[in-house]
């Protein structure tokens, strides 16, 4: 992958592996993309993402932001020094999502020697924005 930020070239196959036995397979989160300077993936708004009104619940939309941003933080670096671990994340949920799918782009805004800070973005099937997230990592030394 040329001009990517990536440590090493992701793995879709172990991305999805990582997946298992978590609150990602337990919700529906699923990783469909890692482009050059993105990761991206997809939630189902249904019972397991619900809240009382029958709209995606604002916490599961930060455990898709937190997921997409941990996992694009953690591939920026080389984890046999490091490791980045969640530190601050907030999100401006600005339209219910109902039905369907939603899809979060994680992008890097900030690379730091001892934090890193991603955007993630989460649209609708209709590509509307439903909500806005930043998360600041922590690197950690090992």
């Amino acid at each position: 992958m040329s001009d990517s930020i990536w440590f090493t070239e992701p793995d879709m196959a172990l991305i999805k592996e990582a997946h298992k036995n978590t609150i990602m397979e337990t919700i529906g989160i699923e990783i469909t993309e890692v482009g050059p300077d993105y990761i991206r993936g997809t939630m189902p708004a249904d019972g397991r993402t619900y809240q009382p009104f029958g709209l995606i619940h604002g916490g599961a939309n930060v455990v898709l932001a937190e997921t997409l941003g941990s996992m694009g933080a953690n591939m920026v670096v080389d984890t046999s020094q490091v490791y980045c671990v969640g530190q601050e994340v907030n999100a401006n949920h600005l339209r219910g999502v109902r039905e369907g799918i939603v899809t979060g782009t994680a992008r890097l805004v900030h690379a730091g020697r001892t934090s890193q800070v991603w955007e993630i973005r989460i649209e609708d099937e209709r590509g509307k924005l439903s909500c806005i997230s930043r998360l600041t990592m922590a690197v950690v030394q090992i």
